[in-house]
């Protein structure tokens, strides 16, 4: 593939980074940025010399979210998946969990925004490491219903249930002590204690990484994970046809996205929407 939005470094033996390259859009997930991340981390899963990636943002913040702007004009999906009614909830879960089904580790760099279809990005993810100052949440309840409802199971149901009917944001030092980020850290710590750790576990015999990466995913998953996520995209998908999200298109249809997401988010004064574009 010829990777345009990502860029790609092995800033250490048996370590593959991969960078989100849309700085000036905020990362914000596009079609190509997606299916670059994905074919990035199932080429270096597939070579024997890598023992594990790390998935950062390139500029001010690791990802804003999915496009919503003009950003995915010409593009065509990354991957197939099967159409009808729910097709977009389906897409994208499907998507990071692809990185779920990977056998070697991969770790999220958080810093700056990690918004919508970012945290779904880090939550696909083995190891979230987060700067401390990181600001992790889903204003897309404000319009609508999650692609991937994956906070019950990270955070614990009372602080999702507060996340969910509010759309507010957690710091990286909220995130690591609810349990959605695996620890936070000063921002200018940050790249070095992510490097330290994926080196620490090249350090490890891969065949048995590989197994005790499965064996956490398969508890998750017979307690129900991966089927609650399932059923998420259903719930999203009826998201599409409730009243308040046809208001918010048409907003955005007729006055630009800027001016739908300050309108959404300037009650909460939260998100600076003016200075950003694409965040879903």
């Amino acid at each position: 593939m010829d990777y345009t939005v990502i860029l790609i470094d092995e800033p250490a033996a048996k370590v593959r980074r991969i960078t989100l390259n849309r700085p000036d859009k905020r990362n914000a997930l596009n079609h190509d940025l997606r299916g670059q991340v994905i074919h990035a981390l199932e080429a270096a899963d597939a070579d024997p010399e890598i023992h594990t990636m790390i998935v950062r943002g390139a500029g001010k913040c690791f990802s804003s979210g999915y496009e919503l702007g003009s950003g995915n004009e010409g593009q065509e999906l990354p991957w197939y998946t099967a159409g009808g009614d729910g097709h977009w909830p389906r897409h994208v879960v499907g998507g990071w969990m692809r990185i779920w089904d990977l056998a070697k580790p991969v770790i999220a760099q958080v810093h700056g925004y990690c918004l919508a279809g970012g945290s779904e990005l880090a939550t696909g993810c083995d190891l979230v490491y987060a700067a401390e100052d990181a600001k992790i949440g889903y204003p897309a309840v404000r319009f609508g219903v999650p692609d991937m409802q994956f906070h019950a199971w990270l955070v614990g149901m009372r602080m999702a249930m507060e996340m969910m009917v509010t759309g507010d944001s957690i710091s990286g030092i909220e995130a690591a002590r609810l349990g959605w980020a695996t620890r936070a850290y000063p921002e200018a710590e940050l790249g070095e204690r992510v490097l330290e750790m994926a080196v620490r576990i090249a350090a490890l015999p891969p065949d048995l990484v590989q197994l005790n990466k499965r064996t956490v995913h398969r508890q998750m998953e017979i307690m129900g994970m991966r089927t609650a996520l399932r059923a998420g995209s259903e719930l999203c998908a009826l998201g599409t046809h409730q009243k308040s999200f046809f208001e918010f298109m048409r907003k955005l249809r007729g006055e630009g996205l800027n001016e739908a997401l300050q309108q959404r988010d300037e009650p909460f004064g939260d998100y600076r929407v003016a200075e950003r574009d694409g965040e879903a």
